[in-house]
Parts: structure tokens; C-alpha cells; sequence
């Protein structure tokens, strides 16, 4: 059989912005996109080196970082995201240490969700085939490779247990509890809890689950 040579995008094409978001193979070192990381990088840096008494502040950034936003988000930092305008965020939402978002595709976000400590959301692919994964350099000398992305949904009411990843292509549904240390590579029906790697439902939230008849509540 005869190898296939490296891939290379079709022609004609849109922006590298464009292809990105359309879950088509783009170069992710075309300087739009690397200012729009830069740009997403620094106000990063900067939420994670305020202080958490400095409210106005850290709002201001997460206003700017994350226009998608809706009321009531609680973010303890450090954060880390690849874009910011790429996630969009419903109200009451709380992430706790380490939330890391690639969203080189879309990330949607309902509301009422909580995170745990070192969640990360991540829409990023690359190919399979080294030969067109890897690095290369163009004419002027500069590096630069191939990926695509997939986008994330998380509906609202979910609770994300610490060390959950979820991998671009999922759809967790709403009122969700995904398990510590999960790794979603799959869509979770609503009214799961969920855990391992990868996650796998393991039971449907009921009314059996109201917490007056836990031992906890008693």
C-alpha cells in the first residue's frame, strides 16, 4: 500500500478564524490566532495575579476575557483559557482552582453548573497520523502544524467532581454529576452521575436522591 503524503487543507478556504470554528484543520499559528491567545493569555495572567478581595478587578477581566458570560459567575483561579470569546458561560456558574478551557471551538456552559478544583475542557484534536501531526516549516522558516477542534455542551444544573476532563465532541446533559478524576469522551444522558475513564453513567438522579432522606440531612 502506498503512504499517504501529509495532509493538507482543501482550497479555497476561509479565514484560519473561520476554518477554527467551523471544526475544520487550521493552522494555530496564523497570527490572528495567535494574537487572540496572547490577548487571552495576558488578561489570564492578570485575573490570577489580583487578589481575590479585588472584586471590581477580577470582574473587569472576566468581562473582557469572557464576553459570553452571564451573571453570578464565581471564578477562584488560577484560570486558563485559549480564547475566551469562544466559551460561552450561563448565569450562577462556579469554577473552583485550576479551570482550564482550550476553546478553540465552541464551549457552551448552562446555568447553575459548579467545577470542581482542576477541571479542563478540551475541544482540541489533532490527526492521528504522525505524518500529519507533526510540526512543520513553512517557506519563511517559521514552524507551524495542523489541528481541528469539537465543541463541548455541558447543560445547565451539572456538577463536575476535581481532575474531570472532558474532550471535545461531548454533550453532557443537563443535572449531570460527572465523578472525580472522570475522563468524558462520550455524550451523558441528563439526570446522570457518571464516573471514570472513561466516564460511564452509572445511575439516573432521582427523587430517591433528595438529600432530606440522605443520612447526611438527618
Amino acid at each position: 500500500m502506498n503512504e499517504l503524503p501529509p495532509v493538507e487543507p482543501r482550497m479555497p478556504r476561509a479565514s484560519e478564524r473561520e476554518e477554527m470554528l467551523a471544526g475544520k484543520l487550521y493552522n494555530p499559528a496564523d497570527p490572528e490566532l495567535v494574537a487572540l491567545r496572547d490577548k487571552a493569555a495576558d488578561l489570564c495572567t492578570r485575573f490570577n495575579a489580583t487578589s481575590r478581595a479585588d472584586h471590581a478587578t477580577r470582574n473587569a477581566i472576566l468581562d473582557e476575557l469572557l464576553p459570553g458570560h452571564g451573571k453570578g459567575l464565581d471564578v477562584l483561579g488560577p484560570i486558563f483559557f485559549d480564547y475566551g470569546c469562544n466559551t460561552t458561560i450561563g448565569e450562577r456558574v462556579f469554577a473552583n482552582f485550576n479551570f482550564t478551557v482550550l476553546d478553540c471551538n465552541p464551549v457552551t456552559i448552562g446555568d447553575d453548573v459548579l467545577f470542581g478544583p482542576n477541571v479542563s475542557l478540551l475541544p482540541p484534536m489533532h490527526p492521528l497520523r504522525w505524518q500529519d501531526r507533526n510540526v512543520r516549516q513553512a517557506p519563511d522558516g517559521s514552524m507551524y502544524d495542523y489541528e481541528y477542534g469539537k465543541p463541548i455542551v455541558i447543560g445547565s444544573n451539572c456538577w463536575f467532581g476535581g481532575n474531570v476532563t472532558v474532550i471535545g465532541g461531548v454533550t453532557i446533559g443537563e443535572g449531570c454529576v460527572i465523578g472525580a478524576g472522570s475522563v468524558v469522551t462520550r455524550d451523558i444522558p441528563p439526570h446522570t452521575v457518571a464516573v471514570g475513564n472513561p466516564a460511564r453513567p452509572i445511575k439516573e438522579i432521582t427523587d430517591k436522591d433528595a438529600s432530606a432522606l440522605q443520612y447526611y440531612a438527618q
